[in-house]
């Protein structure tokens, strides 16, 4: 029998690209919370029947939550010896194998909760404290498969008023002084977060994305996500933003909280006195530069290369907005 042998073998890029034939390479877009992740996941399923035609699939929560990564990020055998991560990481390479089976080169999934939750963040005080743990078991488990990780990062002092809006309307207790000051206080960052990632999937790329570019825009995000065009976004929408303080007040009597617990004002909840919003900016500002300089070469800061230009009139939220809108609202409060 005669073998034949390449003259040259392929390396570096070549090699890859030898490869990515017969493999499917992964992408994960892991938020972070507050920064549009329910706007893109609608628009991935608007749009799921158009990408699976680029041989593109879309995992979203529904998929990961209940079928995919339940028992991942156990640290504890179940009932019978039955290890969870084990039959976590076993299940993921069934849904794998299925996936490429069925002619997926690009699988994108999409769950911040990926990275931890706002609940978590909040009893620890800082930014995701186990974002570089869990994202080293999802690497583990798609071995070595993940390519590129995507995240959305935005100003702390906003992220955080956002989070906690989120959190005191779905139930869980008011954060009280202590704890803000506390979390300004934290030196922990977007940049220690990303930093975190990147050792935890040294073989994938870090596409950064400022929420303040790309809020309401999820067909840009899927553009950085995919490195090449994506399905133009029709719906216009801003899905799960953050209740004002006047519907805050609502859930918490709903719930049989004191209402007192927030300030009776109306707008944007603002937890943070303005000393310690001004610290929690001035952090962002410098992630944002150590992102512009380089990164360190962990990341690359994704910006809008063609800005979308201003329309003729403002959106018809902000159409109601303005100073009788203020006063009529406040005439309701007294």
């Amino acid at each position: 029998m005669t073998v034949a042998i390449p003259a040259k073998w392929p390396h570096g890029a070549a090699l890859w690209h030898r490869l990515a034939r017969n493999l499917m390479d992964v992408i994960l877009h892991l938020g972070a919370h507050r920064t549009g992740t329910t706007t893109f996941q609608h628009y991935m399923r608007d749009h799921v029947d158009a990408l699976a035609d680029r041989n593109v699939g879309y995992w979203g929560p529904k998929q990961s939550r209940k079928s995919v990564f339940p028992g991942l990020f156990r640290s504890v055998s179940a009932r019978k010896g039955r290890n969870m991560t084990q039959r976590a990481e076993g299940r993921i390479r069934m849904f794998c194998h299925q996936a490429r089976s069925s002619g997926v080169q690009h699988l994108l999934i999409s769950d911040e909760n990926l990275l931890g939750s706002c609940v978590q963040n909040l009893r620890y005080e800082r930014l995701y404290p186990a974002a570089g743990e869990r994202t080293a078991r999802i690497s583990a488990a798609f071995a070595g498969r993940v390519r590129r990780i995507v995240v959305s990062i935005r100003a702390q002092d906003l992220w955080w008023a956002s989070a906690c809006a989120m959190t005191v309307s779905r139930g869980h207790r008011v954060p009280t002084a202590p704890v803000f000051a506390a979390i300004a206080d934290n030196r922990r960052t977007w940049r220690d977060v990303i930093t975190d990632l990147a050792c935890a999937a040294p073989g994938a790329d870090i596409a950064v994305m400022p929420f303040e570019t790309f809020a309401g825009r999820p067909d840009l995000l899927l553009s950085a996500a995919l490195e090449g065009t994506a399905p133009p976004d029709t719906g216009h929408r801003w899905l799960n933003r953050s209740a004002d303080l006047r519907d805050l007040r609502a859930s918490l009597a709903e719930q049989g909280t004191d209402p007192g617990l927030l300030p009776d004002t109306i707008g944007r909840w603002q937890p943070f006195t303005p000393e310690q919003a001004a610290r929690l900016r001035e952090n962002y500002a410098d992630d944002l530069h150590w992102l512009k300089t380089g990164a360190d070469g962990l990341a690359t800061l994704t910006e809008d290369v063609h800005p979308k230009r201003a329309d003729k009139s403002l959106p018809p939220g902000a159409m109601i907005k303005g100073q009788e809108y203020d006063q009529g609202q406040m005439a309701q409060h007294r």
